[in-house]
C-alpha cells in the first residue's frame, strides 16, 4: 500500500523508516506546511513532497495516511484524510480528549475507512507474552496492577517547540505525552480501569502549563488496585525503563521496557524457560527515557503491518480507535481528579 506522512519532524522520520522496512509498504509522499522540511524528508526517502494539504490529499495514488503532528492537532487532519477516502494511522495519543476521538471515529464510520493508532509497544515480544499469560488466567485473581514512567526531559526539550507543554497541543505533560504508551500496556494486560484518584505537580521545569509529575491510584474492573506514576523530572545517566507490574494470587510479572525483571508463576509452563532465556532483563538503558530519538522503529513497522493486513482482510485492526481511546479516557480522568483536589473519578 502507498503511504503518505503528515509531519516531517522526528516522528515523520520514524514513520518513514518503518514504512520502508515493511514487506508491502511504500512511502509515496510527505506533507508539511514547511516546504523545506517536506522536501528534505522526501529527498531522503525518495518520495513526493507537498506543502499544500489539499494537493497531498487529492493524490489518487495515496491510500494510507500517517499523522505525526502535535497531539492536540490530530483530529482535523485525520478527519480531512478520512473524508478524502484515505485510511488513517495516527500517532499516540489518538487525540487529547475522548470527545475528539469520538468525532474521528464518526468520520471514519461515515467514510467507511480505517482509523487506527500507533500503539507500537503492543507489538514487542515481551508484551505479547505478558498479554498471553493474562488471557490464559495465569495470574489467578489479579490483585495489583501498576505502571511507572520515571523519565527525564530537559528544559531545552520543552523550549524547543511552542506547542510543547501546552494543554491545547500537548494535552497534558508527563502522563499524556510520555506515559500514554505505558498506560495502554497496563490496560492491555490488566483490564479496564473503573476509577482513579490523582495528584499532579510541576516540580522541575519552567514555562510550561502542564505537569512534569503525576501519581494516581487506580481501581480496576477485576477488583485490583494499582499505582500510576509518570514523571519527566527523574534524572538518570542511562534512563529508567518504563515498568508495568501485574501481580495476582498465582503469579507476578514485572515488565521493564522490552524485557522482564520478574516472570514468576505458581504453575510453571514449558514456554517459561524460553521466555526467561530470551526476554529477561539485561543491561539495556531505558527505551527513550532520556532521549526520545533513541526509540527504535520496529514496533512502528509491525503496527503499520497489522493495520494494512486488517484493511486487506476487511476486519478491525488490533490497534483501532476504540483501543486507543481507553488510555486517553484514563488519563483524562486522572487530570480531572487532580484538578478537583484528588476527587475519586469513575470512568
Amino acid at each position: 500500500m502507498k503511504f503518505g506522512i503528515i509531519g516531517a519532524g522526528m516522528i515523520g522520520h520514524f514513520h518513514a523508516k518503518a514504512i520502508g522496512a515493511m514487506a508491502d509498504g511504500e512511502l509515496h509522499s510527505v506533507f508539511d506546511l514547511r516546504a523545506e522540511s517536506a522536501q528534505k524528508l522526501a529527498d531522503e526517502y525518495g518520495c513526493k513532497a507537498y506543502s499544500s494539504f489539499e494537493d497531498f490529499l487529492a493524490d489518487p495514488e495515496l491510500e494510507v495516511v500517517t499523522i505525526g503532528t502535535p497531539s492536540g492537532a490530530h483530529r482535523d487532519p485525520a478527519i480531512a484524510a478520512l473524508q478524502a477516502g484515505k485510511h488513517v494511522i495516527c500517532e499516540k495519543p489518538l487525540e487529547i480528549t475522548t470527545e475528539r476521538i469520538d468525532e474521528m471515529v464518526a468520520a471514519a464510520a461515515a467514510a467507511g475507512k480505517t482509523l487506527s493508532a500507533v500503539l507500537n509497544r503492543r507489538f514487542q515480544p515481551a508484551i505479547e507474552a505478558f498479554k498471553k499469560a493474562s488471557e490464559e488466567g495465569r495470574f489467578g485473581k489479579i490483585t495489583s496492577a501498576s505502571a511507572y514512567v520515571k523519565w527525564w526531559r530537559t528544559q531545552e526539550y520543552y523550549d524547543s517547540g511552542a506547542w510543547r507543554g501546552t494543554w491545547a497541543l500537548d494535552g497534558g505533560g508527563a502522563l499524556m505525552n510520555q506515559g500514554v504508551h505505558t498506560v495502554d500496556q497496563l490496560i492491555h494486560v490488566a483490564g479496564p480501569v473503573v476509577a482513579v484518584t490523582a495528584s499532579t505537580a510541576l516540580l522541575a521545569h519552567e514555562r510550561i502549563e502542564v505537569e512534569d509529575a503525576c501519581v494516581a491510584i487506580l481501581e480496576f474492573a477485576n477488583g485490583a488496585r494499582g499505582v500510576l506514576e509518570a514523571s519527566t523530572c527523574c534524572w538518570s545517566s542511562t534512563g529508567h525503563p518504563a515498568e508495568v507490574q501485574v501481580c495476582g494470587t498465582q503469579g507476578s510479572v514485572f515488565l521493564a521496557d522490552e524485557s522482564f525483571r520478574v516472570w514468576d508463576f505458581a504453575e510453571p509452563k514449558e514456554q517459561d524457560a524460553a521466555i526467561r532465556e530470551t526476554l529477561m532483563q539485561g543491561a539495556a538503558k531505558g527505551l527513550g527515557a532520556n532521549d526520545p530519538s533513541a526509540i527504535n522503529y520496529e514496533g512502528h513497522r509491525r503496527n503499520f503491518q497489522e493495520v494494512v493486513e486488517a484493511i486487506r482482510e476487511g476486519r478491525s485492526c488490533a490497534v483501532d480507535a476504540s483501543e486507543a481511546r481507553k488510555a486517553v479516557a484514563v488519563i483524562n480522568a486522572v487530570y480531572q481528579s487532580a484538578r478537583e483536589g484528588g476527587k475519586r473519578i469513575t470512568l
